[in-house]
């Protein structure tokens, strides 16, 4: 009879579950979503998620940013990989942080994370204080072999591509240079604008409203073709230097949860942010700011992050090992 008991007892606790599960699922979501940025605020993936915040209200997702930077991304990602996977705790992956996994230079793994949605593909610029001497991309790499290892380049973040395409500046010129990194892009753009930093690899999304006001100049994009953007800039190559010989990387940032997200989370997530990213608002604010909006998601989203992170980490092999 005990037996019995503890058998019915243990019967009903599974229907229990089987039928409160789903019910989560069909709920979300019932309370706000914390979006970690894992950079400085100012930056373009806060400007870009403080934008998505009210498109994403529209869609029954009320997110909260959290800006926790540090360790080229890994701070704030550590603490999405480490936070219970239901949906509540979600956060920006970057090419940035791709890169020092992939490299071994933090305590994450891929698996470590749930991938929702890419929200952006971004080109990269070198920028220049708005008051620097230099008009030009030839100029400033004349400038740079006249003054081997003394010109100074900040980047948000290390060992990443930002990082990368500092590196591959300075092999344009033929020179050694300083690598000055912070901890998000809105550093990087108050450290050139107090001249603290003589030139920055940083996106568009993020200078775009310093360069139309004069503050900072753009001299060059990392990219084949110059960017609609910014027509007026050329591109490296134009310049004579090769940024991609080891092939073709991207900069890109998706949203990612932790590992174990229930598919069904995850698919009411992505939906509601794919119909954010798609939205006439959105599609006027990626034109403005010079980025390109491909939401991706489930099956081709995660090959697309295995193969970035390949690429990335093998690049940045041939060119921190030299």
């Amino acid at each position: 009879m005990i037996t019995k008991t503890i058998l019915s007892v243990a019967a009903a606790a599974l229907m229990a579950a089987a039928t409160t599960a789903p019910a989560g699922a069909q709920d979300y979501p019932s309370k706000e979503v914390r979006w970690i940025i894992p950079w400085n605020a100012g930056g373009s993936n806060d400007i870009m998620a403080r934008f998505l915040q009210p498109l994403l209200a529209e869609q029954g997702v009320s997110v909260v940013i959290e800006n926790l930077p540090g360790g080229t991304g890994a701070v704030g990602m550590g603490e999405v990989a480490t936070s219970q996977p239901d949906g509540y705790t979600i956060g920006n992956g970057t090419s940035s942080t791709l890169a020092i996994i992939a490299q071994k230079k933090a305590p994450l793994e891929n698996s470590d994370f749930t991938n929702v949605i890419r929200v952006s593909v971004d080109p990269l610029i070198l920028v220049v204080p708005g008051n620097s001497e230099y008009e030009t991309l030839d100029a400033f790499l004349a400038h740079m072999k006249e003054n081997p290892g003394e010109v100074s380049i900040g980047t948000p973040g290390t060992n990443n591509l930002n990082h990368i395409f500092a590196a591959m500046t300075a092999r344009g010129a033929g020179v050694e240079y300083r690598h000055v990194p912070f901890p998000g892009g809105s550093r990087v753009i108050a450290e050139l604008m107090g001249n603290q930093v003589e030139a920055g690899v940083l996106k568009p999304s993020e200078t775009i409203e310093q360069i139309k006001a004069g503050e900072l100049k753009a001299l060059g994009a990392f990219s084949k073709e110059r960017l609609e953007v910014l027509p007026e800039v050329p591109t490296f190559g134009e310049a004579g230097v090769d940024v991609f010989p080891y092939g073709p990387v991207v900069q890109m940032a998706y949203i990612q949860a932790p590992a174990g997200l229930d598919p069904a989370v995850e698919e009411k997530l992505a939906d509601a942010f794919e119909a954010a990213l798609t939205s006439d608002k959105f599609k006027a604010f990626a034109v403005q700011n010079g980025f390109v909006i491909d939401p991706i998601r489930g099956e081709e989203l995660d090959k697309e992050v295995n193969g970035v992170a390949a690429a990335i980490a093998e690049v940045a092999n041939q060119v921190f090992s030299e």
